[in-house]
């Protein structure tokens, strides 16, 4: 019988972390799920997850997070790097210390956590590094530049990681979710009407947060990148990347065969129509909601 793996995950409070870290732990591995909220972990720790509190900004966390699986494991097999968020605004708009913050928990956080698993890993000549991107890494859209240069980042540093760690036995892959249902769309839109929704920029930021607004409404469940995540981790053979949710195949396609005129065209058209609809939405609710009044 294989031997269970030892497993390492980050942002394990919620969404796709949370849908990964169970269904890894169902499958017998020894799976540690990390976060800022414990609080929202105790039905992990109900399945057997191990519970850890991470802040991918706080080195102390991050140190005890590693040494605390080494004295217990005295290994690791795969590290899932899914700690993220998503924050929206012009790029003349959003303050520096919140883009600054962005690169922190989205590139800095993910890159000093590999590096402090990294000599486990080498120590045993295997191991799994899993960095979750988005389709945001490989596309873009307007008013989003600080969130899409985080997932730019990770894309770039992730390909260079892997040349350098294959030779100790090592595979890092690259997972890249399209629209799913978490608290990320939310998120982007709150954050992107306050920093833009007053400024030179409000006519796209109403634009941009219509089309946020409706994200859940088409967006995948996270298991689908759950699904994924655990493919990535079984796979004799690891891919460099993954794709799945909402518009990941249109989206990566349409960047890959169109030039980037063409490609700002699509955006503009997707933006605008997701606008209409959103609004049409709105229209009819308020319609529906003076109907109930009368009656």
């Amino acid at each position: 019988m294989a031997k269970p793996r030892v497993i390492l995950i980050t942002g394990a409070s919620s969404g796709i972390g949370k849908t990964t870290a169970l269904k890894l732990q169902a499958q017998g591995n020894i799976v540690y799920g990390a976060a800022r909220r414990i609080e929202k972990m105790t039905d992990l720790a109900a399945a057997g997850v191990h519970v850890l509190k991470l802040d991918v900004t706080d080195e102390q966390t991050l140190v005890a997070a590693v040494e605390t699986i080494k004295a217990e494991q005295q290994r690791l097999d795969v590290l899932i790097n899914n700690a993220g968020y998503g924050s929206y605004g012009a790029l003349e708009d959003v303050p520096l210390a919140e883009g600054e913050y962005q690169f922190k928990v989205n590139v800095f956080g993910v890159m000093r956590l590999t590096q402090l698993v990294l000599p486990i890993m080498r120590a045993q000549h295997r191991g799994r590094i899993i960095n979750v991107s988005s389709i945001g890494g490989k596309i873009y859209q307007p008013l989003s530049a600080w969130y899409m240069g985080t997932k730019h980042a990770i894309e770039g540093m992730s390909d260079a990681l892997r040349m350098e760690v294959a030779p100790f036995g090592i595979d890092v892959s690259i997972i890249e979710p399209g629209g799913i249902k978490t608290e990320w769309a939310g998120i982007a839109e709150k954050k992107l009407l306050e920093v833009s929704g007053e400024t030179a920029y409000h006519d796209q930021a109403v634009k941009v947060g219509a089309m946020l607004s409706l994200f859940d409404q088409f967006a995948s469940n996270p298991g689908v990148i759950a699904k994924l995540m655990v493919r990535a981790v079984n796979d004799v053979k690891p891919k460099s990347r993954y794709h799945a949710g909402m518009s990941s195949g249109l989206a990566l396609t349409g960047r890959h065969w169109l030039s980037d005129r063409q490609f700002d065209k699509m955006m503009t058209l997707a933006i605008n129509g997701a606008a209409k609809l959103a609004k049409l939405e709105h229209h009819g609710q308020r319609a529906g909601k003076r109907h109930y009044q009368h009656n």
